[in-house]
């Protein structure tokens, strides 16, 4: 069963979960990410399931935690330094970004275990200039995907990177054409739930494992600076 913010289809030991708030470029109200969270437990929980695509309903894979909720308790609450990603999975997740990722919808994309891009996707982190921090691992996935450098100019620059760039840089595996992403992504993940599934988790599990040991002291540095939303300053 999919909640009206989400889409989801199961065929074949794959699973598409669809983010579906096209009005507002699929933006993270606080019921989509409680949302999105219990999905994906209930996923990774089900033995059918042996890969996940995770993307958005055109025309944007996600424009970030929604601004219009800032003045929510819950909203801020469920924001505040948590130190983690929007999900964990043994399950293999696939990011097919579809459109723009921006802020909260890149710490999103990070949160998959690795990415395919359509040609439309552009990425940015525009936390700095929204006022406030990253509270969902940010600075440390995105330094692991582009190196600390580049990371450091996207989240203090807040400038947006094409697809091509994205390539360029580790951000995403593949750059494809817009209409062929989900058939490449399908593909993919057909490929994933093919194998044997204990063995896929457990080589999965394996990277998720060595991520958190190199990051876990970042993780938490992340978590004990955050900063909610201020007031933009001129």
């Amino acid at each position: 069963m999919s909640d009206p913010d989400l889409v989801l289809a199961i065929d074949d030991g794959v699973a598409i979960l669809t983010l579906n708030r096209p009005e507002s470029r699929n933006a993270l109200s606080y019921a989509l990410r409680t949302h999105l969270r219990e999905r994906m437990h209930d996923l990774d929980s089900n033995s059918a399931v042996r890969a996940i695509v995770l993307t958005g309903a055109d025309p944007a894979f996600c424009a970030g935690v929604d601004v219009r909720e800032f003045d929510s308790p819950d909203h801020i609450a469920d924001l505040t330094g948590n130190g983690e990603p929007f999900f964990t999975s043994s399950t293999p997740v696939i990011g097919a970004i579809n459109g723009p990722a921006y802020t909260g919808g890149l710490e999103l994309a990070l949160a998959c275990h690795f990415r395919l891009a359509s040609d439309r996707a552009v990425f940015a982190d525009t936390h700095a200039h929204l006022g406030f921090t990253p509270g969902r691992g940010l600075t440390v996935l995105l330094t692991d995907a582009v190196g600390s450098a580049r990371a450091r100019q996207l989240a203090l620059t807040g400038e947006p990177i094409l697809a091509a760039t994205a390539l360029a840089w580790g951000l995403v595996n593949e750059v494809v054409p817009h209409d062929t992403l989900l058939h490449r992504a399908h593909t993919l993940a057909r490929s994933i739930a093919a194998h044997n599934p204990d063995a896929s988790r457990r080589i999965n599990e394996t990277f998720n494992a060595q991520a958190d040991a190199r990051g876990s002291e970042a993780w938490a540095i992340e978590s004990s600076g955050f900063m909610g939303p201020q007031p933009h300053q001129k």
